[in-house]
């Protein structure tokens, strides 16, 4: 209720200071004991996925705290994991401002941000001085500058660092916002970036002795027969997930409304088709053989519901927080534990 209060003097700011500011106020939350008091209590509804136990099946979508700078403040909104990245080995800007576009009418953010971050080196520094020990994916990718025949040695580079550091790694080869990267979807391409890093994964997890599960994040903006590959090169290659997906090209749902014209990937409400669409494909190719981790359109439980019900293991959020509130995941994942107490009673 505070936050739809709120939420019109938010958007009245630009929409990345707007940003900076609601995590910088809930870091203050979190400081002083708050966050429950914005989010409500806690969800215990675990759930084994990855080999990992989750607290709850909802978590936080990589983009949100792209450094990892305010891991302790967002977990305690209720989340059952946390995704922060993406992060490329070397700091860069990100492509120029302003970058970061509202669609009201639709509930749907353009972004062309261009994985603008510190840099791996400051996001492991902000990860060890968190105090949150639950479970941390790290999302990583290449620098813009890095020709995509090189993109395999920024994602080793990367997975090396960023391994004992996170509880699964998540590759992203689906972001629209870098020059080139979608390519990495490409059959060939793909498997060779695959044996590359499934194959270091290994000696990383003899080296530490530990399993750090791999997860691939790919994009909305496929068919069936490109899903149909993917699948069965992510089966060859033993990836522990998949996280269906990224932001759309696509401005279906948003056709002539103000922003709809920028460029970049859009999410929120009008990837929820698309996004589901390619989960349910990409289930009906894996046949429980990798787990799936939804995200797209989630604005409530029925949505969460939805995707958990097309193949989805667990699901993530991002767009539905801005224009729902920091209190959605608790909402959700209390929600959703009820359904399943209903469907499932003593």
């Amino acid at each position: 209720m505070l936050y739809r209060l709120a939420r019109p003097l938010l958007f009245q700011l630009d929409p990345e200071r707007s940003h900076h500011g609601a995590l910088r106020f809930l870091d203050v939350a979190c400081r002083f004991g708050l966050s429950g008091a914005i989010a409500g209590a806690k969800v215990h509804s675990p759930r084994r996925v990855m080999g990992l136990e989750f607290p709850n099946p909802v978590g936080l979508a990589a983009g949100l705290d792209k450094n990892g700078e305010h891991i302790d403040s967002l977990a305690a909104l209720g989340f059952g994991f946390i995704e922060v990245g993406t992060v490329t080995p070397r700091p860069q800007p990100g492509n120029p401002a302003p970058r970061l576009f509202r669609i009201p009418g639709a509930r749907a953010i353009v972004n062309r941000m261009g994985f603008n971050n510190d840099g791996v080196e400051r996001l492991l520094d902000n990860v060890a001085r968190a105090r949150y020990r639950g479970i941390l994916g790290i999302n990583i990718g290449k620098n813009f500058d890095t020709p995509i025949e090189r993109a395999a040695e920024d994602y080793l580079y990367c997975l090396r660092k960023v391994y004992a550091a996170a509880s699964y790694i998540a590759v992203n080869i689906s972001s629209p916002n870098t020059a080139k990267l979608r390519q990495l979807q490409q059959s060939d391409q793909l498997d060779r970036l695959l044996g590359t890093l499934t194959e270091e994964s290994r000696k990383l997890a003899v080296r530490h002795g530990r399993t750090v599960p791999l997860a691939i994040k790919i994009a909305p903006d496929l068919n069936a027969e490109e899903i149909g590959q993917m699948a069965a090169s992510f089966v060859r290659h033993g990836v522990n997930a998949v996280i269906a997906t990224n932001t759309t090209l696509s401005r279906d749902g948003v056709e002539g409304l103000e922003n709809s014209g920028q460029a970049g990937g859009m999410s929120g409400a009008p990837l929820k088709i698309r996004s589901t669409a390619v989960l349910c494909e990409l289930a009906r190719s894996l046949a429980g053989r990798i787990p799936i981790i939804g995200v797209g359109g989630i604005f409530s439980a029925a949505d969460a519901r939805e995707k958990l019900n097309a193949g989805a293991s667990l699901v993530q959020l991002y767009s539905g927080l801005i224009y729902e509130g920091p209190g959605l995941a608790r909402r959700i994942a209390a929600e959703l534990t009820v359904s399943l107490k209903s469907l499932n009673p003593l």
